[in-house]
C-alpha cells in the first residue's frame, strides 16, 4: 500500500496482546493503541518512513501484531470518512482501495487495512553530470541509480517516476549529444584485451550455470537469501544476526554453485539463466550489506543497530566515528573488500540528531 494514505489513515495496534486476533470491531476505543501518535506527538502518522516501519515492527514484536501471521498492524481510515466524507475519501485513495480489496476481499471503507513494512529499495548511487553521464565517458546512468546521495529509504513511486523521467525525457537528448561528437572509427575495438576478458568472464559464467546438473531452481536460493536478509540485515540489526548472516550466506553460495538448476541455453531468450546470474551477484552484495552493517557500529537513518539506541528507543549516532562515506572495494575472489572512507565536510550545515517526539 503506498505511503500516501498515511496522509488521512491512523496507525494502530490493540493495547492487549489478547486482542491481536479480534476483529477489530470488537476493539473498544479504550483499548486500542494509536502509537505513532503516542510515541511521536510532533509527527504521529506522518512520522518517516524508517520510524514508522521500526515502530511497526516493535508493536509485532510485542505479540500485538494483527492478522493471521501477527505481521501486521491497522491503517484505519473510520476518523476520515467521518471528517470528510466517503466520496472525499474515495476520490483520494480509491484506486488504492480497490488494489486492497482484489489482494484481500476486504472492504477498506468499512475496517482497516493491514500493513506491514516490505523490503525496499537498496541504498546508494553513482555520480553523474547534469547529462546524466558517469565518471566513465559514455557510461550513462537512468533512475535511482544516478543518485551519488541517497536519504534514509528510498519511496517506491519516486524510483519509478524517476527512471520514466530519465528514460522519456532526459536520455534521449543527452546521450545524442555523447553521440554526436564521437567521430567515426573512436569506439574501442571488441579485439582489446579488455573486451575479451570481460566476455570470457559472462560467457564463462553462464556456460557454468547452464551445465550445473544440480536440483534446485534459482528460486529456491532467491528465496532462503531473502529470508537471511530480513532476519539478520532488515528493519534492524544486532551484531549476533550479522554474525550469523556472514557465516551463513557463504555457505548458501556454495550450494548455489553446486546444486542449482538453469533449464534452457544461451542461444535464445532465458529468464531462468537471467535470473540465475541476478541472484549470484545479490549473494555477493548481501554478504557485504551485511558485513558493512556490522562494520558500522552506530544507528542512524535507515540503519538501526539494536546495540545502538538511546533508552526511548531511537537512533544513537556516532558522527565523531561515522561522519564520513565510505565505499567498499573489490579485491579479487576469496578476498575480504577493502573500506575506504572520505570524511563529510559541511561548510553551511552542522551534523545534528533529529527527534520526532
Amino acid at each position: 500500500m503506498s505511503e500516501s494514505l498515511r496522509n488521512d489513515g491512523r496507525i494502530w495496534v490493540p493495547k492487549k496482546k489478547e486482542d491481536a486476533k479480534k476483529n477489530p470491531a470488537d476493539i473498544p476505543e479504550a483499548d486500542r493503541d494509536y502509537y505513532l501518535e503516542r510515541i511521536y506527538p510532533s509527527f504521529g502518522n506522518l512520522a518517516p518512513r524508517d520510524v514508522s516501519s521500526r515502530a511497526a515492527m516493535r508493536m509485532c514484536n510485542e505479540g500485538r501484531g494483527v492478522g493471521e501471521t501477527g505481521l501486521g498492524v491497522y491503517l484505519d481510515f473510520a476518523d476520515a470518512i467521518k471528517r470528510l466524507g466517503e466520496p472525499a475519501v474515495r476520490e483520494r485513495y480509491g484506486n488504492l482501495f480497490d488494489i486492497y480489496h482484489e489482494i484481500t476481499a476486504e472492504n477498506a471503507y468499512k475496517t482497516p487495512m493491514r500493513i506491514f513494512p516490505a523490503v525496499h529499495y537498496t541504498m546508494g548511487g553513482l555520480w553523474v553530470d547534469y547529462n546524466l553521464m558517469s565518471n566513465i565517458p559514455g557510461l550513462f546512468v537512468l533512475g535511482e541509480a544516478n543518485f551519488s546521495d541517497h536519504g534514509a529509504n528510498r519511496l517506491g513511486a519516486s524510483a519509478l517516476m524517476q527512471g520514466l523521467a530519465d528514460g522519456y525525457f532526459v536520455i534521449p537528448y543527452t546521450i545524442g549529444d555523447y553521440l554526436a561528437g564521437q567521430k567515426p572509427g573512436s569506439r574501442p575495438a571488441t579485439d582489446r584485451a579488455e573486451f575479451k576478458q570481460a566476455e570470457a568472464s559472462v560467457t564463462g559464467m553462464n556456460n557454468r550455470l547452464l551445465a550445473n546438473q544440480g536440483k534446485q531452481p534459482v528460486s529456491h536460493f532467491h528465496k532462503r537469501l531473502g529470508k537471511i536478509m530480513w532476519d539478520h540485515c532488515g528493519m534492524a540489526r544486532t551484531k549476533a544476526g550479522l554474525t550469523a548472516a556472514l557465516q551463513q550466506i557463504p555457505a548458501l553460495r556454495e550450494e548455489f554453485w553446486a546444486s542449482v538448476k538453469v533449464p534452457g541455453s544461451a542461444d535464445t531468450l532465458n529468464q531462468s539463466l537471467e535470473q540465475a546470474g541476478r541472484v549470484a551477484d545479490f549473494l555477493e552484495l548481501g554478504e557485504l550489506l551485511c558485513r558493512d552493517a556490522l562494520t558500522r557500529e552506530e544507528s542512524c537513518g535507515g540503519h538501526f543497530r539494536e546495540e545502538y539506541q538511546h533508552p526511548d528507543g531511537e537512533c544513537l549516532r556516532d558522527d565523531a566515528n561515522f561522519g564520513h562515506v565510505a565505499a567498499w572495494e573489490y579485491q579479487g575472489e576469496g578476498n575480504a573488500p577493502l573500506r575506504n572512507t572520505e570524511p563529510l565536510n559541511y561548510e553551511f550545515t552542522k551534523m545534528s540528531v533529529r527527534s520526532y517526539k
